[in-house]
């Protein structure tokens, strides 16, 4: 009888972590924006950039956090991710000075590293090579799951029992669920239970699918790579601008609990999008999928900005919801299929990091516009074509193929 393939059990364990650390992690960041400014009276400047220096913390630490893993195995990056990310939450409400909500924030870009997109591709690497578009986009669901239960259960949860409260349950119940998962259910690669990549079966399987290793100088030398990090690091610098501002754009129109319903309907439509990837994203070209991803956020975004009133708003949050979760698993999809299972850690850490280097800057780009005008269209606006730029860019990226590495440099991936 044939034993099942453990690189599904990964896959469940990433989805899993992946819930808790966007519920915590991108989607909770509106709530915090929402409570520290309203309930412990710190101005959206301060608030927005200390989100900016979440991203940008955690976009120093990508290319550390793939070599780590590369050496090591995800188990310690994983279980120092959470600790990190849930000391950052617990210390939220207790923020009384603006150096300690810097800190706070500071911790939960540590754990957003190590428990970042960059990390479930890294650990699902070793496991899939036919099926890995199937499987990433399966364990990114998790993304789209944190984003349906986050803002319902942190709001719900402020108004029951207050914001320390909830800020501590949440840490708490995050530290209980991805522990375990580090210590017990995550391994490195398939040999280690004595398995192949995507469960075949033979030594030989193993060495057809080795993948040729790409020095990090050399994948920057692409105009793959470049595009790449053009057009997710303005798509995600857009994306989590919004998502960081989400509930505050929305409340105006929409009242506390309409805001929290738009944010859960976009949740809904983010994981209809990716559970429409995992059905076809090993049968498609992605590159031209994620143009007309970024294609169709540009559109939500201009006219939330240009028709007024609830109802488009609720709309609106719907259709940029369904770009949502296909923006964050594209971007590893791309670097894996094209560069390759062996380099994908170190490569994709790269690009990782330079695009949250500018995705660090969507809150406070949000943020200012929102002071400067006395509202958020302009910045919606803004933020449209800003992706229409985006889907220019990773389209054009493709229309060349890949050429071959240059030989090894001191910035090579090490076997």
């Amino acid at each position: 009888m044939k034993t099942a393939f453990y690189g599904w059990r990964i896959v469940i364990a990433c989805m899993l972590w992946v819930t808790v650390s966007w519920s915590l992690g991108i989607f909770g960041m509106g709530v915090y924006v929402y409570a520290l400014t309203s309930g412990q009276g710190f101005s959206i400047a301060t608030v927005s950039t200390a989100v900016t220096t979440a991203y940008v913390v955690s976009a120093v630490l990508m290319v550390s956090v793939g070599r780590l893993i590369a050496r090591r195995g995800p188990r310690p990056v994983v279980a120092a991710g959470v600790l990190a990310m849930a000391l950052g939450v617990a210390a939220l409400p207790y923020c009384q000075q603006p150096w300690q909500v810097y800190a706070a924030f500071l911790m939960l870009g540590v754990g957003m590293t190590c428990l970042s997109t960059n990390t479930v591709g890294s650990t699902l690497a070793p496991w899939f090579e036919r099926l890995q578009g199937r499987a990433m986009s399966t364990a990114m669901l998790g993304a789209s799951i944190g984003g349906m239960i986050a803002t319902p259960l942190f709001m719900g949860g402020i108004r029951a029992w207050g914001f320390q409260t909830t800020a501590t349950i949440a840490a708490v119940a995050a530290v209980v669920v991805v522990l375990p998962l580090a210590a017990w259910v995550l391994k490195t690669r398939p040999q280690d239970v004595g398995q192949w990549q995507d469960g075949e079966v033979g030594a030989a399987q193993g060495k057809a699918s080795a993948s040729v290793q790409w020095s990090v100088r050399s994948a920057m030398a692409t105009r793959q790579f470049r595009s790449h990090v053009v057009a997710f690091g303005v798509g995600l610098m857009v994306q989590v601008g919004f998502l960081s501002h989400h509930v505050s754009i929305a409340i105006p129109a929409l009242g506390t609990q309409g805001a929290a319903t738009a944010v859960v309907s976009a949740a809904v439509a983010a994981f209809l999008g990716r559970l429409l990837l995992a059905r076809y994203a090993d049968q498609v070209d992605i590159r031209r999928l994620a143009g007309w991803v970024f294609l169709l956020a540009a559109a939500s975004l201009v006219a939330m900005a240009l028709i007024p009133g609830p109802w488009a708003l609720m709309a609106m949050s719907v259709s940029f919801g369904l770009t949502v979760g296909n923006v964050t698993t594209l971007a590893p999809m791309i670097i894996r299929r094209e560069f390759g299972a062996a380099s994908f850690g170190v490569v994709f850490g790269t690009a990782a990091a330079l695009t949250q280097l500018a995705m660090a800057l969507g809150p406070t780009l949000y943020g200012l516009l929102r002071a400067s005008f006395g509202s958020y269209g302009p910045a919606l606006l803004l933020c449209g074509l800003l992706n229409l730029g985006a889907a220019l860019a990773i389209t054009w990226g493709g229309k060349r193929p890949l050429p071959a590495p240059r030989a090894a440099d001191p910035m090579a991936v090490s076997a």
